[in-house]
């Protein structure tokens, strides 16, 4: 019962004996080796290169990239998000599976950018299309801030409460799951109506 008390504290049980949770554990290697799916649309993917190259060397944070969604853990938004890529952005983000995770790279696909007010082509944030987890702000944005924005996907991952079945969930929570459903169909509904206008 001893070990049992000191769960909160994993680290002070002494020489060699580490404590922990299965949950915690599947967090780990969750978090450790994502495969991604990198969406490079505009001059923030060349950013996205310099983090993949050797001096930064973003594989070390246990990425791998994927060329289809179905094997990937997490995309990565870069550059310029058109109304025209809006809707295959969707589609590939539905065909992931679960759990999955969005990284917004760059002020365009974070607001539109310098885009925002006068650009009738460009979405104004991918978030009125598909949830986003991380927003890494600059135009472009360094590579040490990508890295950053790194470390807090991977920090959320690892805090993610795995076996948590929404019968067990607070009416709150499950309010705030579902006002983001809907707010997202409703601002893709929008999108879908102007496309519509800008195609007459």
């Amino acid at each position: 019962m001893g070990l049992l008390d000191r769960l909160d504290n994993p680290y002070d049980v002494g020489p060699g004996i580490l404590l922990g949770t299965v949950e915690d554990l599947l967090n780990w290697g969750r978090a450790k080796s994502d495969w991604y799916m990198s969406f490079g649309l505009a001059c923030c993917a060349i950013e996205f290169m310099a983090v993949n190259a050797a001096h930064f060397d973003f594989m070390r944070f246990g990425t791998i990239p994927r060329p289809s969604p179905r094997q990937s853990d997490f995309m990565i938004i870069s550059g310029t998000v058109t109304l025209k890529m809006a809707e295959r952005i969707k589609r590939l983000y539905e065909q992931m599976p679960d759990p999955k995770y969005v990284i917004s790279m760059g002020s365009c696909s974070n607001s539109g950018g310098p885009y925002w007010q006068n650009g009738y082509h460009v979405l104004k944030g991918v978030d009125r299309i598909i949830p986003v987890d991380v927003y890494v702000p600059g135009c472009p944005p360094r590579p040490e801030a990508f890295l950053e924005g790194m470390v807090k996907l991977q920090s959320k991952i690892s805090h993610q409460a795995m076996f948590r079945k929404r019968q067990d969930m607070s009416q709150e929570d499950l309010d705030a799951i579902h006002n983001r459903q809907v707010e997202i169909e409703r601002q893709f509904q929008e999108f879908q109506k102007v496309q519509q206008e800008l195609k007459h």
